[in-house]
């Protein structure tokens, strides 16, 4: 008889979708100049920051977040190109409709990747494997690029398999797969592990999901907070987020990375009015107004910090909110000259309680 963990895990078919080098692999599909060529999508060299490196420029250590000048450094002939988010979007808009055809519960991540619950899907197909290979093909036949997938019974798992088999690959990890699947994996694997944390883990004698699992949920959340339980219950399987199809959007903001540091209140002033225009044309599209302004400062030696302050009401209007962002700016002196300057506005209107919230059905079938 199954334990009750051991059924319950057994009730999705979730499949992530990531596509494979999303930015550069679209610069390199609109300029065949740059195929085959170590790519980083991003500012440039002096002062940018990578978003996104091609295959050829990741045998290199080339990274997104990376800066640029340790970019170039570690790959010399390495080519910037400068993002064109309209261009990502109108791709990522014909892949979300290659999603639609097959289940309505798709819940995108980003623009390169999304989760879908295919436990009840359009097509009556009760291979996940399956479906994830439709997709994938159909993809590549609709955009010229590539996705990889991750098959299993929740997200978590979906997610850290889309990764096993990159690029343009696919892993699925049948229910009575799971359990050894997520012992033998490695502890800098799992989704939610980033480096602070992996080196921790290591201190602690934690090298794999085994490892893992022979701790306590109390030794969890002592070393490591409320992620503790998180640790506990993703390495027995047990991950019960669903799919919504509507994920609330929690905060919207836009932010720049200037050639030259900025050391003057003033002309920081000029900037923040841009990247202000900016973003109200985001909620202003969107519409979106919220209550907390955040300010976010990323001094030359790249420390950061952010002041924010919240409203008694929802404002969406350039000139509001360039009054609460010029009392921040001049709350506290800037300890050093600047390189980044971001506005972002939260606590929206999206997030009343009117709102309707989506609903997933979840039955029950064979894998």
């Amino acid at each position: 008889m199954e334990s009750p963990n051991e059924e319950s895990i057994r009730q999705r078919k979730i499949i992530h979708v990531d596509m494979d080098a999303f930015y550069a692999s679209v610069e390199q599909l609109d300029n065949p100049i740059l195929r085959g060529k170590a790519l980083a999508v991003g500012g440039g060299e002096n002062r940018g920051v990578v978003s996104a490196a091609s295959y050829e420029a990741r045998k290199f250590g080339v990274r997104s977040a990376m800066s640029g000048f340790l970019a170039k450094k570690k790959c010399p002939h390495l080519i910037f190109v400068h993002p064109r988010f309209d261009r990502y979007r109108e791709i990522s808009q014909q892949i979300r409709a290659i999603f639609l055809e097959y289940t309505d519960l798709v819940e995108p991540l980003s623009l390169d990747e999304a989760y879908l619950d295919v436990t009840q899907n359009k097509k009556g197909n009760p291979s996940a494997t399956m479906i994830a290979r439709e997709i994938r093909q159909k993809i590549l036949e609709k955009t010229g690029l590539t996705a990889s997938a991750g098959i299993s019974i929740n997200k978590f798992i979906a997610k850290v398999a889309s990764d096993y088999n990159k690029p343009n690959g696919q892993k699925t990890v049948n229910p009575d797969e799971v359990l050894e699947f997520l012992e033998n994996l490695a502890i800098g694997k799992f989704y939610g592990v980033g480096k602070v944390t992996e080196e921790k883990m290591y201190q602690l004698g934690i090298f794999t999901g085994a490892d893992l699992k022979q701790k306590s949920i109390e030794y969890l959340t002592d070393h490591f907070g409320k992620s503790g339980a998180y640790y506990y219950h993703v390495v027995r399987g047990i991950h019960n987020g669903q799919v919504k199809p509507d994920r609330l959007v929690k905060s919207v903001g836009t932010e720049h990375t200037f050639d030259e540091n900025l050391v003057s209140e003033i002309f920081m002033m000029e900037r923040l009015d841009i990247i202000a225009d900016e973003l109200t044309r985001r909620l202003n599209k969107k519409k979106i107004a919220g209550k907390t302004i955040t300010l976010k400062i990323k001094y030359s030696d790249f420390t950061q910090q952010t002041r924010s302050k919240t409203l008694p009401y929802f404002i969406s209007d350039k000139s509001l909110i360039m009054e609460t962002v010029k009392e921040l700016l001049y709350q506290e002196k800037l300890k050093d000259s600047v390189r980044l300057l971001g506005i972002s506005l939260a606590n929206l209107n999206t997030e009343e309680s009117g709102v309707k919230k989506p609903v997933a059905v979840q039955l029950k079938f064979d894998f």
